[in-house]
C-alpha cells in the first residue's frame, strides 16, 4: 500500500509540474472593443498651423536686436513678467526676440540664428542657444496655452544661461466665477445650439456626437486666448451645475477643459496625456480650435477605450486553474516531499527485514505456518497447503546449498501464500509483513 501511495505521489508531482510550466506561457487580452481607427497623418502645413505671418530678413533682425533688448514682431502672442525675468536673468540681462507662432521652417530658422539674441519666442516656445524650456504641470499650460504667459520658461531659462540661481515657481493663475449676465450669454447660446463661441475665438463646427462621450452629446465654449495677468473666468463648473449629466468642453485658445460625468476620474489624465504630448507643436504653430479640439477629443476616446474612466471592468469568466495556480508549487512540494519521506522509510523498512538471512526468514515463516494452521479452514487450507510447501522446498534447496537467489524466491512464494491464507481468515497479525516484524534482525 505504501508503495502505491508513493509512486501515485510521485505522478500527480509530474502532472502539477507539467501544468504549472504550460500555464506559463498562456495570456489573457481584454479589451472594450476596437477603438476607432486613427486617421491618416497630416502633411505639413495643411492642418491650418501656419499662420502666414512673415519675419524681417537675418541682417534686419539682427539690427533690431542691437537696438533694442525686447524685439516683437507683428502677430507675437507671448507674454511675461518683466520684473520676474529681469530677477532671474542677474545684471547680465536678457535680449529677447518675440516672433508670431505658425512660421515656416525656413523663417523659424532666421529668428533662432539670430544671434545677438540671448532668447527666441516663437509662438509661445521658449529656447535660448541650443537649450528650450518647456513647462511640464498643468498650472504652466494653462498659463501658456489660454494667455500666452510663458514667464515660467522665460525666466528658467535666463536662470540657466547667466548661471543664476533657479527662479522661484510663479503663482498659480487666477481664476474667478462667471457674472451673471457671462453666464447668461453662454447659457443661452448653449441652450439654442450647444455651443457658444466667442468673439475672437476661431472654432468651426464642432461633432454634435463623438466616440469620447457616446450617449451623450458634449456642450462646447469657445473663447479666444484671454489677456495675462487677468483672472481666468471659469466657466466650466457653473455650466455643469445649469446643464447637470451633459460634458462640458471649454476652449481658451489652444487649452481645452472638461467638467461634467466623470470628469475627476479622467480630466487630469487626459490633459496630462494631451499636453505632455503635443505641447511642444501647439506652442510652435498656429492650430485653429477646431483642430486641438479634435485631437483633444480622439484622446479622450483613445483614453475611454483604454477603459480608465466610466466603465465597468469586463466580464471575466471564472477560471480554476488561474485561482488554483498559486497553490500549484505548493502542492508540487507536498507530493515531492511525501515521495522522498516514504523512498526513505522504505530503505529504512524494506518489505524483507534488513539483515534476515535464510535461516532467520525459513524459521521465522515455518513458525508463522504452525500457528496459522491451527485456525485454517476450507477455504484457507488451500494457499495454507501450497505455502507450507513452498516452505519445504526452501528448506530442501538450503540444505542442498543451493544459491540464496533461489531459497529467496520460495520463501518470497511462501510468504504471499501465508499472507493470502491470513487475509482469508481475518487476521492482519498474521500477515508475514506484520508477524515478522521485530522477530528477525
Amino acid at each position: 500500500m505504501a508503495d502505491r501511495i508513493r509512486w501515485i505521489l510521485l505522478a500527480v508531482a509530474g502532472a502539477v509540474l507539467v501544468t504549472f510550466l504550460l500555464v506559463q506561457q498562456q495570456s489573457t487580452d481584454v479589451s472594450y472593443g476596437q477603438a476607432p481607427a486613427a486617421k491618416d497623418p497630416i502633411p505639413e502645413g495643411s492642418a491650418g498651423e501656419l499662420s502666414g505671418a512673415t519675419v524681417p530678413s537675418a541682417e534686419q533682425l539682427t539690427a533690431m536686436v542691437k537696438d533694442s533688448p525686447v524685439v516683437r514682431l507683428p502677430g507675437a502672442i507671448a507674454t511675461w513678467d518683466d520684473q520676474a525675468v529681469k530677477a532671474a536673468a542677474g545684471s547680465a540681462g536678457v535680449r529677447v526676440i518675440v516672433a508670431p507662432p505658425g512660421l515656416p521652417e525656413d523663417a523659424r530658422t532666421r529668428v533662432k540664428d539670430v544671434e545677438d539674441a540671448t532668447v527666441q519666442v516663437i509662438g509661445t516656445e521658449v529656447t535660448g542657444g541650443a537649450l528650450q524650456a518647456s513647462p511640464d504641470r498643468a498650472s504652466e499650460w494653462l498659463r501658456e496655452f489660454a494667455t500666452g504667459d510663458v514667464t515660467e520658461s522665460l525666466t528658467t531659462l535666463a536662470a540657466h544661461l547667466n548661471h543664476q540661481p533657479d527662479a522661484p515657481d510663479q503663482p498659480a493663475l487666477a481664476r474667478r466665477d462667471p457674472t451673471a449676465g457671462e453666464l447668461a450669454d453662454v447659457t443661452a447660446a448653449l441652450r439654442a445650439g450647444g455651443r457658444y463661441i466667442a468673439p475672437g475665438a476661431n472654432l468651426k463646427d464642432p461633432p454634435a456626437t463623438t466616440a469620447a462621450f457616446p450617449g451623450a452629446q458634449p456642450l462646447y465654449v469657445a473663447l479666444p486666448q484671454q489677456p495675462a495677468g487677468q483672472p481666468l473666468v471659469h466657466f466650466g463648473p457653473a455650466l455643469a451645475k445649469e446643464f447637470p449629466g451633459r460634458p462640458i468642453v471649454v476652449l481658451y485658445g489652444q487649452w481645452v477643459e472638461y467638467d461634467g460625468p466623470s470628469a475627476a476620474a479622467f480630466a487630469d489624465v487626459a490633459t496630462a496625456s494631451f499636453y505632455g504630448q503635443f505641447g511642444d507643436r501647439l506652442s510652435t504653430y498656429a492650430y485653429p480650435q477646431h483642430n486641438v479640439l479634435g485631437a483633444w477629443l480622439d484622446r479622450v476616446t483613445a483614453i475611454r477605450y483604454a477603459g480608465l474612466f466610466d466603465r465597468p471592468l469586463p466580464y471575466t469568466p471564472f477560471d480554476p486553474l488561474r485561482v488554483a495556480l498559486p497553490a500549484l508549487p505548493w502542492l508540487f512540494a507536498a507530493c515531492a516531499v511525501g515521495f522522498l519521506a516514504l523512498s526513505a522509510r522504505r530503505m529504512v523498512r524494506p518489505g524483507r527485514p534488513s539483515g534476515a538471512g535464510v535461516p532467520a526468514r525459513l524459521a521465522g515463516l515455518t513458525a508463522l505456518a504452525v500457528e496459522i494452521s491451527g485456525l485454517t479452514d476450507g477455504a484457507s487450507s488451500a494457499s495454507l497447503t501450497r505455502g507450507i510447501t513452498q516452505l519445504t522446498a526452501a528448506r530442501e534447496a538450503f540444505g542442498k546449498k543451493l544459491p540464496d537467489k533461489h531459497v529467496h524466491g520460495l520463501l518470497d512464494a511462501a510468504e504471499s501464500d501465508l499472507d493470502t491464507t491470513a487475509g482469508l481468515l481475518g487476521r492482519p497479525d498474521y500477515r508475514p509483513a506484520e508477524y515478522l516484524q521485530g522477530r528477525l534482525a
